[in-house]
Formats: structure tokens, C-alpha cells, sequence
């Protein structure tokens, strides 16, 4: 018989079961039918890292004839830890989730039906992010005569020749039984044109052999980024004249080369890698591979200027492989994210001493072949490179990848956020192809070290943003925010990465730099940094595939105006509140812009891309409803222009297909863009309204999805709320051809209906299409609510003065019949940072705030719209003069974040610590009351990974005294922060201004003080909190000279629990022996007296035993007619 590969995705049912289930105790449970690919997760997000352990079966059956030969059941990925089973017995398992395996079940099988049954065991955690368990990718099954052509065993290299033309070398595993073997290799050009073919003749002595063959190309059309001509090996095993197998392998011919100082070069020309990063998930499909949005991904990022994809952190589906072999992306195949030690607890690390070689061997035998592939990644951020031992491991991984790419079709890298750890580097030097991971500051010192290195950047940016959420001003970096989203501004950065124009000036200001992969094209199912959400805000497009703003950014460095002409404003939307001061960023690859606002000239600016530190258009706009234009003027005398209109509230929903027709595969999706116009066809880019979806006809609803992380309704419900205007509708395909229909509702607005057609595509074997018996899914029902998008605050005063300290807010809702009331009310700083210069009480839609303190302050009005964090949110700017200062306690925490100014720009993060420090950064801080007693000691939060020096200074260092200098000890926090004590130079009392500097690329958190506990203090007595009497006199710290009926008072003294039982009076008196009454009060309790007698001979400091003073205690020293005494201090013990 001759070999076939038949597509198995079909026919399998599924059950969930606990972690340990035997095969004995499955009698009986309810299977349920799924369509593979599969992920189980991805069904209820609110456990979306659940453990369990899913069962999958099929039936098998099986001919006489196919037993004759080997019958072989491959895999592309199963996450995680699968084992199969056939009739009952144990065939083999493989441990990690990401690489291909296959299992020769022949000799378990039987003629007529066979049992399969694939055991998962999915414990969490096992990764960072969201993984997905199940049969996540294609399954296929193998059917193989006595002799075949071997799983991934033809290995092709072409190379071009000195005298011109190109030599193709081809390796050929053959696999099985002995015979003499014929092999005809016949190569076709792009267009599918034979070439001709090449013939082999030899004996095959049974087991495993390799056999190789060679042919020429005079002129081939080459493989690049632009033009990704792609050829086909055709290669036939023949016994006598019987086909046995025959394998159609695609190829390409180009060269890649990697220079330590001009970078990547791609048929000898240097290529920029415009890369990203990319994790495996598809949003609402979960893990589960499907094709089509596969290569909607891809398309989405090629249209941005991508060149490049790093498969960040595991081997890839062989679809995306075979998709950047046809769209023109270069890949950075990445195997692990940890080696030995773990990152998590049920993570590879468990399976990677024994498993790594096959891991390995698996990934670069099935990719090898694709001219896509430049890179062969072997780890990312490996804890165990900065220890000895990681440099074995580097050595081995490295030998393994040139043991199955021995020809270097790529070339073995490693991506390290550990460049400055001496270890590290020895693990780089290995490779020498270095990818750094937040690190670009060191580029020039390692190029400098390590001449023949090859630098790239494999990581970075890190820039958050949630899609059309803004926070102004722009030039003020925010991480964070009580609605759990992020700015798009490219004002928010975490800790350690930056900013999108940041990193890209990096790397373009690098000419040895082979590029970067910009963490990440697109939002994924895990890592909410910086909050505690559902899915990531890194991405340059949202979880839907909704480009959010700094896309356009990118495509305007990324794309010459040949290419694509780039011109978009941010914000994407425009409707505000009137007033208010309005960043407008212009993107665009013109020659220059010019923005309008209602007819009338904001202003222009010349965009200079190839040498600008801030490459785009920023201009302060107040906003006032209307019509915002730009208009791009392109060198080429051509221009554009982009238009925003004001809305009024939806009116209608509208729905936006990227396709009219499909294939009736089962698989293939339309991606249907849901958003709302008002009733004059305007956009409402900031609409909210939950909207239901209805597919009949030969379609299904499979995913609804609209990115914010904040919404954990199910991705497989019909119903959801737009997010920033827009919601995501997938519909698949069935196996029938016909007319799909979808309709989308909503409360009170138009509704919309559309149609769609899928096509015959001839009979479709392997896909199952489920619609009964289901793997459930956890949906809410829809409801006819309307979310509020705008709050509109009117006010009647924005200033305070002693004349009028408060003022009444009131709140309009837009849509005006929005369902929700729940207001929530604040003051903040310009940051969004709690302040303290005045009190706001809120009730539904009015409040009233009353200043405290001098200063600028906004009071911050959050509409919930019935979910667990804010969604609407609008700062109301106040300010206030002649209220004097409004002190914060310097023995509560004060936030990094809430600095009254900087001598540069500061970058808020999580937990409101400020981080990305550029330089010396002095933060200073108003206005802290240490109180009478004062202190003495700081407490500085800060997390680092290496020492780093810290000032603190009373004042400024313009005009003020460092009290402290201290090196801050690697504490290991890279994403938070902790405290450490230090003492200052002096005692701090009263109100004082402080400042903190810092010059390194640290988090600071902030600080507070450690008080002095007064009671214990050592108390000069010309510091008392009152001195009142007949006779005495303040000298400097003392009260000297004390006679007739004098009381020197103390208020709340605290004693603690443990109390005081002693006292040490300095002194001295003119009288033989002077009487001191001690009296003091417990707080709610009658007053004491003790008298005490100061001996003239007993010496300055003298000790008496007293009664045990505890709690907290007004303490008094009286003293009576007759007092000849000079009072130094006391101190209780």
C-alpha cells in the first residue's frame, strides 16, 4: 500500500475528570463531543488556570491491510503531560505541552474497532500565562507500508556557488522494512511548474537510514520578506514500481546571515527585524489552533510593517510556520521558557533533564526545512544561566540544535534579561547570537567586550495600553488605574521595559543592532500586568485583534508612504468633556501634518521620523464638540486626511465583516466587527452597550470578544458589552454550504442584520462540527441594560479660598437612559494619585467637596456600570489659595507616586511606585509633619537587582542638607519593591520638605519614617508641648532657673503594654534636696501623683523608681514654692 496522512480531528468526546483518575474508573462518566483542535479552559474565564485532568477517546477501526504495515498516531501539541492509551494498555507519554510527538501504535491494534484514549494532566500553575489544556493542535493519522519516508525526515539546504547558481542538498530518512528502493525527486517552481526531476536507486537494508541526493538551480527566485517565493520538493519511494510513499516538502532559497556589526542580512542586503513577540493563544478560541485566525494574526501584523515573529516562549503550531513561509515573516523559533529550574510549580522544569533532547530534536527536525525560520531560540530568561551549571545546559542544547540543523539553516540563539550577570554572558558566548531582553543599555558596552557577538534586542518595550482608553496628560507617565486599564498615550510602562517610540529610537540608533521583538503584536490570556485581570495589556493589538493606537505608530517608522501612506489621530474618538485639555497625537509617515478643529488651525508639525526623539505630532487641543481633521502632505505632492466627529448617543448597531464569503471546511471563520453610529451614522467610539448576536444558517457563533481585560463574561456566549466602541463576533463555517445570517440587538437601538455566504469547498474529511452534546460552556443571559460612556460633570465654582471651601458636583450620565447610577467619588492628584487636599462626599449622581490645603487637585467621579472596577471616569480639576498647607503624616507610608514635583519626568507603576529612571531623578516631597518628637530613621521601599545608591535630602538639593546617603542592597524585586531601614544624620521635627534621589533603573515605592517613641525619648524640657508658672526661664533645650509653682506638660505620652517602671531625670539644684511631683493621667482614667526628691549631692542624672506607667499617659512635672532647680531632661525606661 502506499503511505497516507489522514487529517484525525474528527470523532473524538471528551471528559473532565480529577488530577490521578485511572483508566478503571471512567466506565460510566458522561463523555461529552468536541471538535479538535481543543482547549477546555477557555470555556468558564473564571478558571481559566483550573487543574484537571481531561480524558479524550475515539474509536479506530482498522483493515487487515493497514495492520500489514506501521500505523502511526501524530500529534502537533497536546498541553500537557499526555499519555495514550490503546484497548487498554499504555502506549507511551510525552511531557511537554508545546512539541509535536507521534506514538507507533501498531502493535495495539486489532482488526475491526480499536479504543483510543489520550490522558492530559493539566496541574497549575504550570506557566506565566494563560496555556490552554487539551488537544490543542492537529492530530493526524499515519498509515505506512513496510517501507516509508520517516516523520520529518527529509532535510533540505540550499546554498548558492562561487561560480553562480545554487546547490540544493536533500537528506532522505527512510524507515522500515529491507528492500532496493527507487526515489524520484522532482522540484516545482512558485507557479508550480516542474523544474524536473532527480533520480536515486539503492538498497535499503531495513531500520533507519539516510539517503542524500543533490541538484542544481541556475537563476532560483529567492525568498524574502517582500517576495516569499516558496518551492516544492516533490520526493517518491518506489519499491520496483510500487509507490510506497511520496512527500511534498516546500523550500526556499536565500541566505541569512548575521554580522556582529551590520546586523541581519537576508540575501546579503541588511534587514531591520521589525519583530514581535507572539504567545500561542487566539483569544475567545482559547489555545485551540484554527487556521483562519491564525493567519488573520499574521496578516494583521504584516499590515503593520512586521517582518519578523518570535514564538515567544515554545515551539509553534506547524500552521504558523507554514503561514510566515507564504506571507514573508522571518521567525525566531523559540523551545522554553525554563530549563532545570522551575518558574512554576507544575511547570517543564519537572521533564526537562530527561525529555530535552527529543523536545528538541522534534521542533527543529519538523521546521528545518522552512526558509522562514533564521532563528532557533533555546530559552528565554533562564533562571539557570546565571549559575555554573546553566552553562553545562547552554553547551548541550546548543550541541542538540546543531545535531539535527547540522547545515545551519538557523542559527541558535538565547534571550536573556540577565546580560549583566558575568554567567549569563558565558551562556551568550556559547550562540553568539545574543538577544537581549530589556537591556538595550548595554549594547554598546557588550559590542565593545564581545566584538564577535551578534546583538539584538529579543525583548522588548513592554509599553501597556488598553485600546481607546486615555489619560492626560500625555507628557505624564501612569501605569495604573482604578478601572484596571492602561493608557494609550505611550504613557504607561512598566518598571522595567519603555516606551514604544522609546524602544524604537533604540534600536534605530543601533547600526550593529539586528532589530527587535517588541513584547507583544498581540494581547494575550494571562500576565495582566500591571493589575490582576484577565489578559495582558503589552499587546500593539487587543485579544479581539482590534489594533489599538500605537499600531499606527508603528506603521509609520515601519512602512514608507510607498508602501502604505500612515496618517491617524489619537485619540481614536472625539468626545469629552468640554474643556478639557485634550492630548492630540498625530502618527503618520508624511512629510508634514496639519491639525483643525471646527475649520480653524490648531497648528502643524514636520515629521521627522529617520532622527526625531518623539516621532509624532503632539498638539494640546481644549476640547469643544465638533469636527477634528489632519491632513498628511506627502514628498510625493500627494496628500490624505483623517476625520473625527463629535457623536451624540448610539443609535444603530452596525456590523463589519473582514470577508463575504467562506469555505463550508468547518473551520474557517468571518470576523465580524460589532460597534454603534449615532443617528447621524457617527461612530461612537466610546460606547459601551451590551449587544446580543444571533447566527442561523450554515455558520456558527464560536467566540465573542471585545479585549478589556476587565470583562470576564465568557468568550462563548452570545452576548457581551463593546468595549471602546467595538466587539468581536466569530463565525465559523459548517460542513453544509449555504447562507449564514447574523443579527446583533441591543436596548433600544437599531438592530443590524447581516449576511454572509459559504461556499462548497468538495468533501471535507478530519473535522467534526459539534452541536449537540456539547462541552459546556459558562454564559450569562442577556439583559437589557444600558452602560453609561460618558459622564458630563457640572460645576458651579473651580476655586476655593477662606471665603468658600466647598462646592457641589453634579454628575450627567451619557447615554441619558443609562441603567446605572453607581457613582463612586474621589480627589486625586494630576497623577490620578490619592491627594490630600480636600474631602469629597458623593451620593449617586451629585457631591460635595471641601478643600483642606493649598494646591491643585482633581476630584475624580467613576462610573461602574455595575462591574467590579470603574469604567467611565472623569477628574474634574479645583484649586485652592489661603488654606494654608495640608501636612501628610511622615510615619504613614507615602506613596512614590504622590511627589509634589521632579527635575524629570517620572513613570508611575503598579502599587504607585514611580520606576524607569533615566538618569538623577530628584523626586521631592511637600509638606511632611514629623511632629515634635520627630525622628530619626527612614524606611525606603525600593526594589533592585543589583546596589544602587539613594539620597535623602531635607530640602532640595538645590537649597537644602543630605541627611542620608546610602547604598540599597540587592533585594531581587525587578517587579515590586521592599523596605529597609536607615538612619539619618539628624533628628527631623516639625514640617519639613524632603527629597529623594535616585539614579538608577530601580522601582522606588516610596517611604515613611520610624517615629521616635517620646516617651522614651531622651525630652529636653524646653521642648515641652506647655511650660507655665511663676518663675523660670527657657535657655535653649533646658528650662533653668525654675522656682514657684511651675508645670512642665507632656500630652500622650505612649507607654505601651509593657510600660515603665524607672525615670531619669538631668538636672541640678540649689537646695539641699528638691521636690518634683510626677503626675500623670491614663488616657479615660483619674490622675496620679509621685513624688520624687532631686539630691543636690546625688549627681546631674539621677534614677527613681516609680509606680508602672502603661498606655498611653498626659504626664506633668510640677514643681512647688520653694523650687530652686535647672530642669536638662528625662527620659522613662
Amino acid at each position: 500500500m502506499t503511505a497516507q496522512n489522514i487529517l484525525f480531528n474528527d470523532g473524538w468526546q471528551f471528559c473532565l475528570c480529577d488530577i490521578g483518575t485511572e483508566l478503571s474508573a471512567l466506565p460510566g462518566r458522561h463523555w461529552y463531543d468536541v471538535e479538535l483542535p481543543h482547549d477546555w479552559l477557555i470555556n468558564d474565564t473564571s478558571k481559566l488556570y483550573e487543574t484537571g485532568e481531561g480524558w479524550y477517546r475515539r474509536s479506530l477501526p482498522c483493515s487487515a491491510e493497514q495492520l500489514s504495515g506501521r500505523v502511526l498516531l501524530n500529534f502537533d501539541g497536546v498541553y500537557m503531560n499526555s499519555t495514550l492509551f490503546v484497548n487498554g494498555k499504555e502506549v507511551g507519554s510525552w511531557t511537554y505541552g508545546y512539541s509535536a510527538f507521534e506514538h507507533d501504535i501498531t502493535d495495539f491494534l486489532h482488526e475491526g474497532e480499536n479504543e483510543l484514549l489520550l490522558r492530559v494532566s493539566h496541574q497549575s500553575p504550570n506557566t506565566r500565562w494563560y496555556s490552554g489544556a487539551g488537544i490543542f493542535r492537529d492530530v493526524m493519522l499515519k498509515l505506512r507500508p513496510a517501507a516509508y519516508i520517516g516523520t520529518n525526515g527529509v532535510y533540505i539546504h540550499s546554498a548558492p556557488q562561487p561560480e553562480g547558481g545554487w546547490t540544493t542538498e536533500v537528506e532522505t530518512d527512510v524507515v522500515g522494512e529491507a528492500s532496493d528502493i527507487r526515489m524520484l525527486l522532482e522540484v516545482f517552481d512558485p507557479a508550480g511548474a516542474s523544474m524536473g526531476g532527480y533520480g536515486l536507486e539503492a538498497h535499503f537494508d531495513g531500520g533507519h537510514e539516510k539517503f542524500t541526493a543533490s541538484f542544481n538551480s541556475t537563476d532560483p527566485e529567492l525568498w524574502s520578506v517582500d517576495d516569499p517565493m516558496l518551492y516544492t520538493l516533490k520526493i517518491s519511494l518506489y519499491s520496483g514500481s510500487e509507490l510506497l510513499d511520496c512527500v511534498n516538502v516546500t523550500f526556499g532559497y536565500r541566505t541569512a546571515e548575521f554580522d556582529p556589526d551590520r546586523g541581519f542580512l537576508l540575501n546579503g542586503e541588511p534587514v531591520k527585524l521589525h519583530g514581535v513577540c507572539m504567545h500561542h493563544d487566539l483569544g475567545a478560541l482559547g489555545s485551540a489552533l484554527n487556521e483562519a485566525a491564525l493567519a488573520r494574526q499574521l496578516r494583521i501584523m504584516k499590515e503593520m510593517g512586521v517582518n519578523a515573529i518570535r514564538t515567544s516562549h515554545n515551539m509553534p503550531a506547524r500552521q504558523l510556520v507554514q503561514l510566515c513561509d507564504e506571507m514573508g515573516l522571518l521567525v525566531d523559533s523559540e523551545a522554553f521558557d525554563m530549563w532545570e529550574k522551575p518558574k512554576t510549580e507544575f511547570d517543564n522544569h519537572r521533564f526537562f533533564t530527561e525529555h530535552a533532547e527529543r523536545d528538541v530534536r522534534s521542533w527543529i527536525e519538523r521546521d528545518r526545512n522552512h526558509p522562514c525560520i533564521i532563528m532557533w531560540s533555546i530559552g528565554n530568561e533562564i533562571n539557570d544561566t546565571i549559575d555554573p551549571h546553566g552553562l553545562d545546559i547552554t553547551k548541550r542544547l546548543y550541541e542538540y540544535v546543531l545535531k539535527y540543523d547540522p547545515k545551519g539553516n538557523a542559527a541558535p540563539t538565547i534571550g536573556s534579561n540577565y546580560m549583566g550577570d558575568e554567567n549569563a554572558q558565558k551562556c551568550s558566548d556559547v550562540v553568539k547570537l545574543a538577544g537581549y531582553n530589556y537591556s538595550e543599555y548595554l549594547y554598546d558596552e557588550h559590542h565593545a567586550k564581545y566584538p564577535d557577538w551578534v546583538i539584538y534586542g529579543s525583548e522588548t518595550a513592554s509599553a501597556v495600553r488598553s485600546r481607546g482608553i486615555y489619560r492626560f496628560p500625555a507628557e505624564l507617565p501612569l501605569l495604573t488605574g482604578e478601572d484596571c486599564q492602561c493608557s494609550s498615550l505611550d504613557n504607561s510602562v512598566v518598571g522595567w521595559g519603555s516606551s514604544a517610540m522609546k524602544s524604537w529610537r533604540l534600536d534605530r540608533d543601533c547600526p550593529f543592532c539586528c532589530g527587535q521583538f517588541i513584547w507583544t503584536g498581540f494581547d494575550y490570556i494571562g500576565e495582566p500586568t500591571p493589575y490582576n485581570t484577565k489578559n495582558s495589556y503589552f499587546g500593539i493589538v487587543d485579544t479581539a485583534g482590534f489594533p489599538k493606537d500605537i499600531y499606527y505608530f508603528y506603521q509609520s517608522v515601519w512602512l514608507s508612504p510607498e508602501q502604505k501612506k500612515v496618517l491617524h489621530i489619537v485619540p481614536s474618538y472625539w468626545d469629552f468633556i468640554p474643556g478639557q485639555k485634550i492630548d492630540v497625537l498625530i502618527y503618520s509617515n508624511a512629510r508634514d501634518v496639519e491639525l483643525f478643529l471646527n475649520g480653524k488651525s490648531i497648528g502643524s508639525h514636520v515629521m521627522e521620523l529617520e532622527t526625531s526623539q518623539d516621532m509624532r505630532a503632539h498638539f494640546k487641543v481644549p476640547f469643544e464638540p465638533g469636527v477634528l481633521r489632519v491632513v498628511g502632505h506627502f514628498a510625493d505632492g500627494s496628500e490624505c486626511s483623517e476625520v473625527l466627529h463629535t457623536p451624540s448617543d448610539p443609535a444603530a448597531v452596525v456590523l463589519t465583516s473582514d470577508k463575504e464569503t467562506l469555505l463550508a471546511d468547518g473551520r474557517d471563520i468571518a470576523f465580524v466587527e460589532i460597534s454603534t453610529v449615532d443617528v447621524n451614522g457617527i461612530p461612537v467610539g466610546n460606547a459601551r452597550n451590551r449587544i446580543r448576536v444571533e447566527v442561523s444558517g450554515a455558520g456558527r457563533l464560536v467566540g465573542l470578544d471585545n479585549g478589556d481585560s476587565t470583562d470576564y463574561d465568557s468568550y462563548k456566549g452570545d452576548n457581551r458589552r463593546l468595549f471602546s466602541g467595538k466587539l468581536l463576533a466569530m463565525i465559523e463555517s459548517t460542513l453544509e454550504p449555504g447562507e449564514i445570517t447574523v443579527r446583533a440587538y441591543s436596548e433600544g437601538l437599531e438592530n443590524a442584520e447581516l449576511r454572509l455566504v459559504s461556499e462548497n469547498c468538495g468533501e471535507v474529511s478530519g473535522v467534526s462540527v459539534v452541536t449537540e452534546n456539547k462541552f459546556p460552556a459558562v454564559c450569562r443571559a442577556y439583559t437589557g441594560e444600558v452602560p453609561a460612556r460618558l459622564l458630563l460633570p457640572e460645576v458651579d465654582v473651580n476655586s476655593f479660598d477662606p471665603e468658600r471651601r466647598s462646592a457641589e458636583i453634579r454628575a450627567k450620565l451619557l447615554p441619558e437612559n443609562c441603567t446605572y447610577d453607581d457613582i463612586s467619588w474621589s480627589v486625586v492628584r494630576r497623577n490620578g494619585v490619592e491627594s490630600n487636599l480636600a474631602q469629597v462626599e458623593g451620593s449617586g449622581r451629585s457631591a460635595v467637596v471641601t478643600a483642606k490645603g493649598d494646591g491643585e487637585f482633581f476630584v475624580r467621579a467613576m462610573v461602574h456600570n455595575g462591574a467590579e472596577h470603574p469604567q467611565v471616569i472623569a477628574d474634574i480639576p479645583f484649586t485652592a489659595e489661603g488654606l494654608g498647607a495640608a501636612v501628610r503624616d511622615a510615619y504613614s507610608f507615602i506613596s512614590a507616586s504622590t511627589l509634589d514635583s521632579s527635575n524629570v519626568p517620572t513613570n508611575i507603576i503598579e502599587d504607585g511606585a514611580l520606576s524607569n529612571f533615566d538618569g538623577r531623578t530628584v523626586m521631592t516631597y511637600s509638606d511632611i509633619d514629623f511632629g515634635k518628637t520627630g525622628s530619626q530613621i527612614i524606611s525606603l521601599s525600593v526594589g533592585t537587582c543589583f546596589d544602587m545608591p539613594v539620597e535623602v535630602w531635607e530640602g532640595t538639593p538645590d537649597d537644602g542638607k543630605l541627611i542620608c546617603r546610602v547604598d540599597f542592597g540587592n533585594n531581587g524585586h525587578w517587579c515590586g519593591f521592599a523596605g529597609q531601614d536607615f538612619a539619618l544624620a539628624e533628628r527631623l521635627t516639625g514640617v519639613r520638605t524632603i527629597s529623594v534621589v535616585i539614579d538608577s533603573r530601580v522601582i522606588f515605592g516610596g517611604f515613611s519614617f520610624v517615629p521616635i517613641e517620646r516617651a522614651y525619648d531622651t525630652n529636653w524640657v524646653g521642648e515641652a508641648d506647655s511650660v507655665y508658672g511663676d518663675d523660670y526661664r527657657i535657655d535653649g533645650r533646658r528650662v533653668a532657673d525654675i522656682g514657684n509653682n511651675v508645670i512642665i506638660n507632656y500630652e500622650r505620652l505612649d507607654f505601651g503594654e509593657g510600660g515603665s517602671e524607672a525615670l531619669i531625670i538631668s538636672g541640678e539644684t540649689g537646695n539641699p534636696m528638691n521636690q518634683i511631683q510626677l503626675r500623670y493621667t491614663p488616657a479615660g482614667g483619674a490622675q496620679k501623683t509621685v513624688l520624687l526628691e532631686f539630691q543636690q549631692d546625688g549627681g546631674r542624672e539621677q534614677r527613681f523608681d516609680i509606680p508602672k506607667l502603661s498606655g498611653v499617659n498626659d504626664v506633668s512635672f510640677v514643681f512647688m514654692p520653694g523650687s530652686r532647680f535647672d530642669f536638662d531632661w528625662f527620659r522613662f525606661e
